[in-house]
């Protein structure tokens, strides 16, 4: 069995087909799904899968490209969201200085804003960082004690280390399955299974053989067969260990 645990299937490349893509999911053993949420609209959207679904839970929050828009009244949105039954994190929050769609002046308060909301109402928090490695790492800093996860996970060895000694779990894309994904795959090799969970992101990141095509939880498999490889065990113990990792990090029964 295992966990996906960040995925959108609110967005629109889902809408043809969301039940299909949700029954795969379920007919090829992922036991738990957590759909993030990534602005009020889709944590909206997620928290009305997790009602539909029994096996999908859901996260709520601002991702970072939304931060040109955010106010009082989307912060009060995502904290009336964030108490509802089945929402269990914030995020995806953080930092992006990768594409730039919000301006940075304003990443880093709509950042500070959730992290507080995540303190303030015991929820763990899902950590985007892209090209951000030091003002996310201050950030955190400044907000500890937090319990996390960075997501999709691609940073260096330094950045890696920094956030496994604050007690954080890191997560994996199907991207590590890639022909030149050489730094991540050694970046997988550094991190203690332990701390370690999957992801696949979908619709983005689909694995090698299926690139540029529309990812989606099913293919969680073969991320899992790729992290087995690289931590020379059997798929049985990173199941075992990814699916022990996430219940743990989601609260998950």
């Amino acid at each position: 069995m295992f966990i996906d645990t960040h995925c959108h299937l609110d967005f629109p490349q889902f809408n043809q087909d969301r039940s299909q893509v949700i029954e795969r999911a379920r007919a090829e053993g992922i036991e738990y799904v957590i759909n993030i949420g990534s602005s009020v609209k889709g944590s909206i959207d997620s928290l009305g899968l997790s009602k539909e679904y029994d096996f999908i839970y859901a996260s709520v929050g601002i991702h970072p490209h939304e931060a040109d828009n955010f106010d009082e009244k989307s912060e009060n949105s995502i904290r009336q969201l964030a108490k509802k039954e089945k929402v269990v994190a914030i995020g995806e929050i953080g930092l992006d200085y990768f594409k730039n769609y919000s301006k940075l002046e304003n990443q880093k308060p709509l950042f500070i804003s959730m992290l507080k909301l995540a303190k303030e109402l015991d929820k763990p928090v899902v950590i985007h960082s892209r090209q951000a490695q030091n003002d996310t790492l201050k950030i955190i800093k400044e907000s500890m004690p937090l319990k996390g996860v960075v997501h999709c996970f691609s940073g260096d060895v330094d950045f890696l280390k920094a956030f496994l000694d604050l007690g954080f779990f890191v997560s994996f894309t199907c991207n590590i399955t890639y022909k030149n994904a050489n730094n991540l795959r050694a970046i997988v090799k550094e991190t203690p299974l332990e701390k370690l969970l999957l992801e696949t992101d979908a619709p983005y990141l689909a694995p090698e053989g299926l690139r540029g095509a529309r990812n989606e939880p099913a293919f969680i498999k073969l991320l899992a067969e790729e992290v087995a490889k690289i931590k020379e065990v059997s798929m049985e113990e990173v199941a075992r260990a990814t699916t022990a990792n996430a219940k743990l990090f989601f609260n998950l029964k």
